[in-house]
């Protein structure tokens, strides 16, 4: 079950998802606070209270009425949105909760319009990139942050609209 956060009362719930499910990013590339402060993995409070007032549509999967799962939406454009921070909990893993959260999100993209759902990955995980290939999301380009300890490879899925 998906359901969207409605107000700010739910924020922990979703922080204390985001940072335990990209911590392990952050462990497997390195990460700290001290060489990447701005990694999803340390995420703060106060940067998703900024996302929520900026009426991003944020989303908690619910798994036998345990939240398991989390992601957001950016509108980048009229026809463009970016899936952001597309968090499932270590122990919930592989288990299709990330492809129904990505099918979800499809599914919001296109009754708001849209028709093309981007991201950005860390790059150099083959694993996460090689995922989102096999859900249909093409390679687009890779770009070097200056503050960033990795390249950021950037992802795009084009969606079909209803007729």
């Amino acid at each position: 079950m998906i359901i969207q956060v409605e107000d700010k009362e739910q924020l922990n719930i979703c922080l204390e998802i985001i940072r335990s499910s990209f911590i392990t990013v952050a462990e497997e590339f390195g990460l700290t606070e001290n060489n990447c402060p701005s990694h999803t993995a340390f995420m703060t409070i106060d940067k998703l209270e900024k996302q929520f007032d900026e009426v991003r549509p944020m989303f908690l999967f619910y798994k036998e009425n345990v939240p398991v799962g989390y992601f957001s939406l950016a509108k980048c454009s009229e026809i463009e949105w970016e899936l952001n921070n597309l968090a499932v909990l270590p122990a919930y893993r592989h288990f299709g909760i990330g492809k129904a959260i990505v099918d979800y999100a499809i599914g919001i993209v296109k009754n708001y319009g849209g028709n093309k759902i981007s991201i950005g990955i860390i790059e150099e995980n083959t694993k996460l990139k090689n995922w989102y290939l096999k859900l249909g999301f093409k390679y687009i380009s890779t770009r070097k942050f200056e503050h960033l300890p990795f390249t950021v490879g950037f992802m795009e899925l084009e969606i079909q609209k209803r007729n």
